[in-house]
């Protein structure tokens, strides 16, 4: 058998979304994670690109976690003709089925709208895919048990080991031709309100390591919740309301936690308090059925979500909007390229008495970007409308680790890779982390582009 080794790297290189890699070993082929690309639209558009690889040709795709950016290709994929096996945790799936199904809804609700309203530069507008190809890619799902070695078609061992980050995250180890590659996902941190501190690898021959928050430091916790009370008591004495788009993944469970233990301590005034993402709701199920992947206890859980109202349709979202009682709403999506938040931008975002609150990552080129980098308008629906609202950004949340978590979680591999490839990084992150990985640890690395093809 021909040995040979090679790696493409085919998203999340030189960037920081469209997470795709394809690992050839002999006449094998195994993608490790299958995201689609957000932000910038010259990203957004390699979404619609026909592959260079044949899909019908890859045997199985490797998921590290949930996640939009990790997950959102699959059904287009399949669309493409892959028919293989797509394995990950058992909530890494069912949170990939949640995000799939909403976004064909949404990509299939927006395409209609773009065609009823013409705002679209094609005729028709037609979605990425749809629901009928999310129903014809869960077939194909294959939960595997973290922390165990599992043989994938004969040539890989895998392994799944728990990451932080989110509920079902992990990063994987594939062993091939006596070589060890480390595909480290998205890593959490070490100390998290929700989630447990990562797991590390002890060997890596071939590591790929993301590089999101490579050259930043996060704030402590214990100066993000006096930020978050002052926050809201500050909009609801102007009389507004706070908005806070959220990934409906994780981010959303953290806040309404956050939230509900400031209500309990009598920090903030007892006004309503809304999670207006169908996902989300999804998601606090998956909680309740995923014991072992977090911190919260049944009953906080069902004490927490006792205090937010879960909206269950538009017509409920359309009526809040128009509400003018001070309120808090958790809405998706969390960089506003999509999501409930923007029915809300659509009639708010020129009320200078209510907030819009950042509490995650804004990759370049989305809505939450501009805003936060000072735009004064904001473009909803093929409308452009003015943008008056407060904002504020509480940096600290993100579920990603720092650069000190990201060296740390290195700190078993004993032996320095062959290889060390920063992944998943707008430049500065990827060359800040390069740096510090140099500085601290003596290693050289590569910080491969787009479509670069490597041999191992």
């Amino acid at each position: 058998m021909n040995d040979k080794m090679t790696i493409n790297f085919l998203g999340a290189a030189g960037t920081v979304t469209g997470s795709k890699y394809l690992l050839e070993s002999g006449n094998k082929k195994l993608m490790v994670d299958c995201g689609v690309f957000q932000g910038l639209k010259e990203l957004r558009l390699l979404n619609w690109e026909q592959p260079e690889y044949d899909p019908k040709s890859i045997h199985a795709v490797l998921l590290t976690h949930g996640h939009l950016d990790h997950t959102g290709y699959l059904a287009r994929l399949v669309k493409l003709g892959f028919n293989g096996k797509i394995y990950g945790s058992a909530p890494t799936l069912k949170i990939a089925e949640i995000i799939l199904k909403d976004s064909a809804k949404i990509q299939e609700e927006e395409a209609a709208r773009a065609n009823k309203e013409g705002y679209s530069k094609h005729s028709p507008a037609e979605a990425f895919y749809d629901l009928k190809d999310v129903e014809n890619t869960l077939p194909l799902f294959n939960p595997v048990s973290e922390g165990k070695w599992h043989v994938i078609d004969d040539a890989f061992k895998v392994r799944w080991q728990y990451n932080g980050h989110i509920i079902g995250s992990t990063f994987i180890e594939v062993e091939t031709n006596d070589s060890r590659l480390v595909f480290s996902g998205d890593i959490g941190r070490k100390k998290d309100l929700l989630l447990y501190t990562p797991k590390k690898p002890e060997k890596a021959d071939v590591l790929l390591i993301e590089s999101t928050y490579g050259g930043r430091i996060h704030p402590e916790e214990e100066s993000i919740v006096p930020e978050l009370e002052r926050i809201v008591n500050e909009t609801v004495e102007r009389g507004g309301s706070l908005f806070i788009p959220s990934f409906a993944v994780e981010r959303t469970q953290l806040m309404m936690l956050m939230l509900w233990r400031l209500l309990k301590e009598k920090r903030i005034p007892k006004i309503p308090m809304i999670m207006d993402s169908p996902m989300g709701a999804n998601v606090l199920h998956l909680f309740h059925a995923s014991r072992d992947w977090h911190k919260l206890k049944p009953e906080e859980c069902d004490e927490m979500c006792s205090h937010f109202q879960v909206v269950s349709n538009y017509r409920e979202t359309l009526a809040l909007r128009e509400d003018n009682k001070s309120k808090i709403v958790i809405a998706g999506s969390g960089m506003m390229t999509g999501g409930r938040i923007l029915n809300y931008m659509e009639t708010r975002s020129g009320n200078s008495n209510d907030t819009l609150l950042f509490v995650g990552y804004q990759a370049e080129g989305t809505r939450g970007r501009k805003l936060l980098e000072g735009a004064k308008e904001i473009k909803v629906y093929g409308k452009w409308l003015p943008f008056n609202m407060h904002m504020e950004h509480i940096e600290g949340l993100s579920a990603h680790g720092d650069q000190n978590d990201l060296i740390d979680w290195l700190s078993e591999i004993k032996k320095q890779p062959e290889k060390v490839f920063i992944i998943h990084g707008e430049a500065e992150q990827a060359e800040a982390l390069s740096k510090a990985l140099e500085d601290n640890k003596g290693w050289q690395t590569d910080i491969p582009q787009l479509n670069q093809k490597v041999e191992l």
